[in-house]
């Protein structure tokens, strides 16, 4: 149904990049998952009615939880497609991190509400009774539940969008637990032991970690997560597609919500080049990057020489000895100055936070290696982060 409303809705619907495609598809998530969670409230509540079960009464407020949580994530959506403006230059994309931030709150709060309530059940059981149409409203509800399980999981990774992703584990936790109190319930009128606070407990647990589980998926981007591997390639391939470039460094990417990446990045190109010629061609780069990922981008050019032969060679000699000390480390931006006294060797080192050398340890060991080295050398290094 759902990609049935978006082929008839959603113009270009497969150009799931597109910012404005992103957020109708958001949208419409959003209107479906209102409309199918105040339905499961309403049945699951007269399932709870009939039964006097506290267990299928808290899912169905869990659900009417979850319409609410619905309505943010289409507002989420609403505001983050909104143009920039003078008070944000950068648009009002991390609304939709915000907007999914939100959902895990509710998420959290009605597991906390659930486990709580069942607990006093199992200090104070009560009982309850069922007939099939309370196990058929409940079997319904499963199948409803699996099913915007697959949409929005499905849409989700599609659009990148972890507000749908956050959604879609819900509705998953949602299968989960409704299938619990299903099981229980059948249990509970077939052998007549009363199970339903303990089902509510792990019910309750569930959620809570469904919903811990989402808040660290929105809860990274806001923080500012490294890029994807997958998007970091992308990039190098098309930068190095060009004759001109010799290699990047100081890749930096700014996420300000999906759709709107700010890339910024080193260029190295050879020193004797044509500058007018190769600036020429670091625009055409620049343009091809925000045609094929929908971003910003900016590059600054690095002339190097690649044909002087004593700075050739102990560059070279320089990252021989760098990969001894681990593999993790690259340098860029290498250099020489001579002087009346020494020669300078300046050059960047590029050091992952997971690298096993210290940066102290790391400076020390290269400033004796270049000290050791044939001739009155020292070493200008900087260490750069990624």
């Amino acid at each position: 149904m759902i990609t049935y409303l978006s082929k008839l809705f959603i113009k270009n619907h497969q150009d799931y990049d597109n910012p404005d495609v992103r957020a109708r598809y958001g949208m419409l998530c959003g209107s479906a998952g209102i409309c199918f969670n105040t339905f499961l409230f309403f049945i699951k509540f007269l399932a709870g009615l009939l039964s006097h079960s506290i267990a299928i009464t808290a899912d169905a407020f869990n659900n009417l939880s979850d319409a609410g949580s619905s309505l943010i994530a289409l507002f989420g959506f609403r505001l983050a497609n909104s143009k920039p403006d003078i008070d944000h230059p950068y648009g009002h994309g991390r609304m939709e991190y915000l907007s999914g931030l939100m959902v895990s709150a509710l998420i959290i709060f009605m597991g906390y509400e659930l486990l709580t309530s069942s607990i006093n059940r199992i200090i104070k059981p009560e009982a309850t009774t069922y007939s099939p149409l309370v196990f058929g409203i409940l079997v319904i509800s499963i199948l409803i539940k699996f099913y915007m399980f697959l949409f929005n999981n499905s849409i989700g990774r599609k659009i990148h969008s972890s507000t749908l992703l956050a959604t879609g584990t819900d509705s998953l936790s949602d299968v989960l637990s409704t299938s619990a109190v299903l099981g229980c319930s059948l249990i509970s009128h077939f052998f007549h032991i009363n199970l339903e606070g303990w089902c509510g407990t792990i019910v309750g647990l569930l959620i809570l970690y469904a919903g811990w589980q989402a808040a660290r998926e929105t809860i990274s981007p806001l923080l500012g997560k490294a890029p994807a591997t997958e998007l970091v390639n992308d990039i190098r391939e098309i930068v190095m597609s060009d004759e001109g470039v010799l290699g990047i460094h100081d890749l930096m990417v700014h996420d300000y919500g999906p759709g709107r990446l700010f890339i910024s990045l080193h260029a190295e190109v050879p020193a004797d080049g044509d500058m007018m010629i190769l600036h020429d061609s670091i625009d055409n780069l620049e343009r091809s990057l925000g045609e094929k990922l929908h971003c910003k981008a900016v590059i600054h050019m690095d002339p190097i020489c690649n044909k002087d032969e004593e700075t050739v060679k102990h560059r070279l000699e320089m990252e021989h000895y760098i990969k001894t000390l681990s593999d993790k480390l690259s340098l860029h931006d290498f250099r020489i100055v001579k002087g009346p006294t020494h020669t300078n060797l300046i050059f960047d080192v590029l050091s992952p936070y997971d690298c096993p050398i210290s940066d102290e340890e790391l400076l020390a060991k290269l400033k004796t290696h270049i000290t050791s080295m044939e001739g009155n050398f020292y070493g200008v290094i900087t260490l750069d982060k990624i």
